[in-house]
């Protein structure tokens, strides 16, 4: 196997690319695409065999995991998550932007998702993977993409990611260059906001 190198641009992104993307994202494709920060691996959500594939992907156990997916707005976290007034109100502040949300995870989620009872929440600040979202009509799981040998080392540019993950995902979008910090990840499962890992965005609140 070897996955499509797609150019997208935030500003005028081309319609038939963005359709090759959806249709790839539901046929249970994974996808390298853009953020706010680092470039990210992420399938169809609600997607059970893809979710699973991210996992072998990633190397990581699916219990112990932080699931994060991205949302297209404010409106749509709603039927992922359980949102009181006062997170309302945090979410509202901050997003769209560079931060991970962790909330009490809703029903709305498929099986695989029931071994944890919280999910990160993101509405990443770019048009191309907000696009994506708002066009296959579900969130979207996303995995950061992280260089093997260290953990603070994120690959930015989109031409490096395919040369690694071409043979590993079904299509890698070139947005432009991608920072090198993560996301800053927020607990809001407690009275207070908690911030679990600082990262590009300041949390307002």
């Amino acid at each position: 196997m070897s996955g499509m190198f797609v150019k997208i641009y935030p500003d005028n992104p081309n319609e038939k690319d963005v359709d090759k993307i959806i249709d790839i994202f539901k046929d249970g494709g994974i996808v390298i695409y853009p953020t706010d920060s680092v470039y990210a691996m992420g399938c169809d959500a609600l997607n059970a065999r893809s979710v699973e594939k991210i996992y072998k992907y990633r190397g990581v156990d699916a219990q112990k995991a932080l699931l994060s997916i991205i949302c297209y707005d404010l409106s749509n976290i709603s039927e992922y998550a359980k949102v009181s007034n006062a997170q309302f109100k945090i979410l509202k502040r901050n997003l769209p932007g560079p931060f991970t949300f962790i909330l009490e995870a809703s029903n709305r989620l498929p099986k695989l998702y029931k071994m944890r009872k919280t999910v990160g929440i993101r509405v990443p600040n770019n048009n191309i993977i907000s696009n994506l979202v708002k066009n296959l009509g579900n969130p979207i799981l996303t995995a950061s993409i992280k260089n093997d040998d260290s953990v603070d080392e994120y690959i930015t540019d989109p031409e490096l990611i395919f040369e690694k993950y071409q043979n590993q995902v079904d299509a890698v979008i070139d947005g432009g260059y991608g920072l090198n910090e993560p996301s800053t990840v927020v607990d809001l499962t407690g009275d207070e906001p908690i911030i679990v890992r600082q990262g590009i965005g300041e949390l307002e609140y």
